[in-house]
């Protein structure tokens, strides 16, 4: 049965590493029949969380953005796939404040199960998206139906496009296929 995958790709600049790198994962879940949507967060407007904690007792965030849209994707997905750069070893700020102001998710019946993580670095060592990692593994321990089911990292990408034969695209895409 095709499952609904949602990829989040929390680059600021459109075709950057990380996006290239998601629209690989893409490629591979289109392919074995899943239903994949790709949201950029470059072109939209997301604000930071108020911690007023409205969405708790709405169900919605308060504040009238793009996010309040992109979390009821994430809460209506099987699959939920973040792309991020990582900068001085974490994820994007956009990808942080995107989690944020997912809280209203805290209260709602979830279907997503298996998260992925796809990220790209101008560093190239094996442990350079570990606290990006462990940022999203807090989240993920907040969902407990959920778990990271994998990972991808292409290290010593900097310059836009620098991804292009990287071999990180391949495992991205069986990742992607690997989703039934």
């Amino acid at each position: 049965m095709a499952k609904k995958v949602l990829i989040i790709s929390t680059s600021a600049r459109r075709n950057s590493n990380s996006d290239i790198l998601a629209d690989a994962f893409m490629n591979g879940a289109k392919d074995t029949g899943n239903e994949v949507e790709k949201v950029s967060l470059a072109d939209k407007q997301i604000a930071f969380c108020r911690g007023c904690f409205g969405c708790l007792k709405l169900g919605r965030c308060v504040i009238k953005d793009d996010a309040p849209e992109i979390t009821e994707k994430m809460a209506q997905a099987d699959v939920i796939v973040w792309a991020t750069p990582v900068y001085y070893y974490e994820m994007s700020g956009q990808m942080k404040t995107m989690i944020d102001r997912a809280n209203a998710l805290f209260t709602k019946d979830y279907k997503f199960r298996d998260i992925y993580f796809l990220s790209t670095a101008a560093g190239e060592e094996e442990d350079c998206d570990e606290r990006a990692i462990h940022g999203l593994e807090g989240w993920i321990a907040c969902y407990p139906k959920s778990r990271l089911a994998g990972k991808v990292f292409a290290g010593g990408v900097n310059d836009a496009g620098a991804i292009k034969d990287h071999k990180a695209l391949q495992e991205a895409y069986a990742m992607g296929r690997g989703i039934l």
